[in-house]
């Protein structure tokens, strides 16, 4: 089998599958992603939202769209932070596209104050409505391929079971539809070496393209990645903060790969939406003030509480930690909407 269908087994296998039967989140799993880091980070993205919200027209019903909600912390800072914001909560249609059922009882212990659907595929979401849909940290999860390049010729990589039932990389034909998935820059390029393709990110960015055609509205992105299209391995598996091998216990680590964000904005482009960075996350976050409302929340701690705020702050926008690798890129249905925090360019 190919890599990306290794990977999807693992992570989602309906019995055995990484994400369906643990919660993976915090000190205790494998790994922090920023809304279990500080609220700061979803008081941040709570302000984009109503902003986009209020740019829209202020629509009296909208959908409000997470993919991979986690434990759902970021919608509860979400929902917390916009709770002054008049009409906003009346408005919005809470609907969380998650397939595991530990994380959604977790979910739904979190926002059980709240109106909350959860959805299997963004196709289940009702019609006619605006979206405003958040992805943080998903993209890195969707299944990748691996393809080799050497002497302008490309071969997959795959996963064989060997006769001591133990799994072993070896090379596969590359079929000539994952080729046509690569792009030009580098099938032309004298460069060699690997090169990580997702049809499966692919389609999904697809999907949410359709969705905002459609019904009108924007997509906010966060993720680990790079700003351009590039040959390189990124593909890493996680086991209680720690790196592990592709296969150490299957189903039992956490498997992703970094996101190419340029991928991402082309298949916009074409699909005629406005794209809007990737910007860093640092620079996103400061443009939308998360420095001056870690101001506000450090002037009225405790001592614990002023160094918990500042380390988080830390962790969210300085470059050598989060703030330089993880990217954020924006997706509107109107080139005349002009979102917040994307004012520098990659």
């Amino acid at each position: 089998m190919d890599i990306g269908r290794y990977m999807e087994l693992c992570l989602s296998h309906p019995e055995h599958g990484y994400y369906v039967t643990r919660d993976p989140f915090g000190v205790a799993g494998d790994f922090t992603t920023a809304p279990e880091i500080s609220q700061l980070f979803g008081e941040m993205v709570g302000a984009w939202l109503a902003d986009l919200w209020i740019k829209l027209g202020s629509p009296t019903e909208f959908l409000l769209v997470e993919c991979g909600p986690g434990r759902g912390t970021l919608m509860a800072d979400i929902l917390r932070s916009t709770k002054n914001v008049p009409g906003f909560h009346e408005a919005a249609r809470i609907y969380l596209m998650e397939m595991s059922p530990v994380l959604k009882d977790i979910q739904k212990q979190k926002l059980e104050a709240y109106d909350t659907r959860w959805i299997d595929d963004l196709s289940q979401l009702p019609p006619l409505l605006p979206v405003l849909l958040i992805a943080n940290e998903f993209l890195d999860a969707l299944p990748i391929r691996q393809l080799i390049k050497a002497n302008d010729n490309f071969q997959e990589r795959g996963v064989s079971l060997m006769g001591n039932d133990t799994f072993e990389v070896t090379e596969i034909t590359a079929e000539a539809t994952i080729l046509e998935t690569v792009p030009a820059k580098i099938l032309k390029a004298a460069d060699e070496g690997v090169f990580e393709t997702s049809p499966v990110l692919n389609q999904y960015i697809k999907s949410v393209d359709i969705l905002l055609k459609k019904q009108k509205g924007a997509a906010l992105f966060v993720d680990y990645g790079h700003a351009r299209s590039s040959l390189g391995e990124t593909l890493q598996v996680v086991k209680s903060h720690q790196f592990a091998d592709l296969f150490d216990t299957p189903g039992s680590c956490d498997i992703t790969a970094h996101v190419d964000f340029e991928n991402v904005a082309n298949i916009a482009l074409a699909d005629d939406l406005a794209v809007h960075g990737p910007v860093t996350q640092g620079a996103f976050l400061r443009a939308l003030g998360i420095e001056h409302r870690a101001e506000r929340l450090w002037a009225v701690a405790n001592e614990a509480q002023k160094e918990s705020i500042s380390t988080g702050l830390k962790r969210l926008i300085d470059t050598e930690q989060m703030g330089s690798l993880f990217k954020v890129l924006a997706l509107c249905h109107d080139p005349l909407i002009r979102p917040e925090g994307f004012d520098e360019d990659l």
